[in-house]
């Protein structure tokens, strides 16, 4: 069982895109919604505060509560696959709806902006938990299931990045059509047609995927018997999902590269010509310019440092224990954040942070592999030791951990501007703009922090709980070895 290859190249290629067309769906909301919420529709910071912090306490009920729903129903479509149909819509419509920035009052706005951003989050909760569920029936090799896993990594953090470049293509081609002298104007064009065009992308690749993929791995239902644990029991009395959680949510720190480098570039940093006797148009296109430079060099240092650490993962996770590599890589990155600090502050040079970014972003490509294929290795340790192996719970708590990351780094950055008394509004408005320089010294290096102290200490303390891990190195070919014995000895069939 372990030799044999179930999963064509072609299946495989289509799986990956699906991921890249999600990537770039939910990287279009992660990434930029806060930047949206603060700097172009300028809604009060404690209303977004709550928002973020609100949702995620009820996906902290929405996320187990549908992986329940796809462990016990399998429809004639499939048991993962239709999810992938059905939600596909209204996730669309509902990204778009959330840069629409319709004219209406503050309160009105705080509405509609609210109900939308819940509304979005319920819907890709039908989507993402079977998704990522699919991995775990595609295969039933461990390590076909950890190669599949690796490479749609890769293709889905690419899907992620790829919002920033239609933002800058954005940023060469929309000065032509809408006038910039308005600046809430001119971005709230921007954010809806990068929106759209990203929507519209995205959709196709994610539901071409469903055409391709084959279920091969269902195991049987098995029914509760009187006295035994329910499903959520079983999870959290299961002590190495529980540290592989733990160690997620500790890491929400990395989030901070996507969440909050925009901000970065427009408070922390400025490049660019003196503004001295500028007029409004001319101060906007030469602060753009600067943020445009600044994310540029954070996309550049994430790509070398996420990426090229991604890229390698299919062949450090067939030679080195997931374990081992989790520990050494956040190890690093926290170690790298100190220089980052120490150099943002003494010099507020961000050229000379760049390698230590680089070295920051090594673990953010390692752990968006490894935590989700360690969950993996879990489900398989829960189906050897209780008979019952919950695919759709095990997807919703991966889910839950990207959703509470993205929240808790988005949130962070709103308390972080609360504690400083910084008002983002006053950057952008509609008579005159503000560049990074003509705030303290201190509010720059505040937000800095966000993407140098928060993610080192993130990534120190997430590298904690991996210390406790046990399915590692012997311990997890023993288990592979029994749950391969315990599925031919009760006859569990595998589809071609």
């Amino acid at each position: 069982m372990e030799t044999k290859k179930y999963i064509s190249g072609k299946e495989k290629w289509m799986f990956a895109l699906g991921a890249g067309g999600q990537g770039m769906i939910y990287a279009m909301m992660s990434s930029y919604i806060s930047d949206y919420y603060v700097s172009v529709l300028k809604l009060p910071l404690m209303f977004i505060l709550l928002l973020m912090l609100l949702a995620r306490v009820w996906d902290a009920i929405n996320d187990p509560l549908m992986g329940m729903i796809v462990d016990h129903k399998t429809t004639k479509w499939g048991k993962m696959k239709p999810y992938i149909l059905f939600a596909s819509l209204p996730i669309a419509v509902l990204t778009i709806l959330m840069y629409m920035s319709p004219n209406l009052p503050v309160n009105q706005l705080m509405i509609f902006s609210g109900v939308v951003y819940v509304l979005w989050g319920m819907v890709y909760t039908m989507a993402d938990v079977p998704f990522w569920g699919l991995p775990n029936v595609m295969t039933p090799d461990t390590k076909e299931r950890g190669s599949l896993i690796s490479f749609t990594k890769i293709v889905n953090s690419i899907g992620s990045a790829l919002p920033e470049v239609f933002f800058i293509v954005a940023g060469f081609i929309l000065p032509l059509i809408f006038d910039e002298g308005n600046v809430d104007v001119y971005n709230k064009k921007k954010y809806l047609t990068v929106a759209i065009a990203i929507v519209a992308i995205g959709t196709i690749f994610y539901i071409n995927s469903y055409f391709h993929i084959k279920e091969r791995v269902v195991p049987p239902v098995t029914k509760r018997k009187p006295g035994e644990p329910g499903q959520l029991k079983r999870l959290f009395s299961c002590k190495p999902m529980v540290l592989v959680l733990l160690t997620g949510v500790l890491s929400s720190g990395r989030y901070m590269f996507g969440a909050a480098t925009l901000h970065v570039a427009r408070y922390a940093f400025y490049i660019g010509p003196d503004l001295t006797g500028m007029d409004a148009a001319e101060r906007l296109k030469a602060i753009e310019a600067s943020v445009s430079s600044i994310k540029m060099i954070f996309n550049i240092c994430s790509i070398v440092g996420m990426f090229g650490a991604m890229l390698v993962m299919p062949v450090l996770m067939k030679k080195f224990d997931y374990k081992k590599i989790m520990v050494t890589t956040c190890i690093a990155g926290a170690v790298a954040a100190v220089p980052t600090t120490l150099v943002g502050w003494f010099t507020g040079n961000l050229y000379i942070c760049i390698p230590f970014i680089i070295i920051s972003c090594i673990p953010i490509g390692v752990i968006n592999v490894l935590v989700f294929a360690m969950i993996c290795d879990c489900l398989d340790y829960m189906e050897l030791t209780t008979g019952y192996r919950d695919n759709g719970l095990g997807s919703a708590c991966s889910g839950f951990i990207n959703k509470l990351g993205n929240a808790i780094a988005t949130s962070s950055i709103i308390v972080l501007f609360l504690v400083i008394g910084f008002n983002p509004a006053e950057m952008l408005s509609s008579e005159v703009a503000r560049a990074a320089t003509e705030f303290t010294r201190e509010q720059n290096f505040a937000v800095f922090s966000l993407v140098s102290v928060f993610p080192g200490v993130s990534l120190l303390l997430c590298a904690i709980p991996m210390f406790f891990y046990k399915i590692s190195g012997k311990e997890k070919e023993r288990m592979i070895e029994e749950l391969n014995a315990k599925r031919e000895a009760e006859g569990m069939e595998i589809a071609e």
